[in-house]
């Protein structure tokens, strides 16, 4: 899945894709900025992105499908 974290009073927006389901990421998002604290994703590569909670715009989540390699449409 791709993720899109706005970070506020930063230009550019951090981007990464993770093994993760969307219902995940939104509670780690929800409970990091209820907490205050950090919302912590790891990417599929196995790197991890840590975002203070405070400091989230937005987050957007792409949709859950694979990839499909190639031209066709099956």
């Amino acid at each position: 899945m791709d993720i899109k974290i706005g970070i506020q009073n930063v230009a550019r927006e951090v981007t990464l894709e993770s093994n993760q389901t969307a219902e995940e990421v939104l509670g780690l998002v929800n409970a990091a900025i209820a907490e205050g604290g950090a919302l912590d994703l790891a990417d599929d590569k196995g790197r991890r992105v840590i975002v203070p909670g405070n400091q989230i715009g937005y987050v957007e989540l792409g949709a859950e499908n694979q990839r499909r390699v190639g031209f066709g449409v099956l």
